[in-house]
């Protein structure tokens, strides 16, 4: 699974992969259409997916982890759809990540893990890589 160059950026809905940067913020691609634009660091905030982590009680569990075992249990336990209501959000996501902290993992965060996890699934990002599967 490779997460590398994906980010998150404020404002603009959806994920991007990084294509350059400059000194004032960066070139983003378009995952779905490839189509790049600037992100100015003015006006942006830019999060590398791979720096992501969830809350747990001891700790952070990376994000990496997390869609790994949401992968794994695909077959057996699909992600909810993400209108549903908040308590069958935490009951998917105590399976997925029984440690996670539930004060400091809101709602908001399961869905948007949820979406991302959706996004890039269908887009064939979490397949496993040759560096994976040494691990």
């Amino acid at each position: 699974m490779d997460l590398k160059n994906l980010i998150a950026v404020s404002g603009m809905p959806g994920l991007y992969r990084m294509a350059g940067n400059r000194a004032n913020g960066l070139i983003v691609e378009e995952l779905e259409t490839g189509k790049r634009k600037f992100a100015p660091s003015r006006k942006h905030q830019f999060t590398p997916l791979e720096s992501i982590s969830i809350f747990t009680m001891d700790d952070a569990t990376e994000l990496t982890k997390v869609f790994q075992n949401m992968l794994d249990q695909l077959a057996d336990n699909p992600p909810p759809a993400e209108n549903v209501k908040s308590e069958e959000l935490r009951d998917y996501f105590m399976d997925i990540l029984p440690d996670h902290d539930p004060d400091r993992v809101h709602p908001s965060d399961i869905r948007k893990v949820i979406r991302w996890f959706g996004y890039l699934n269908d887009k064939g990002y979490l397949t496993e890589t040759a560096g994976d599967e040494e691990e």
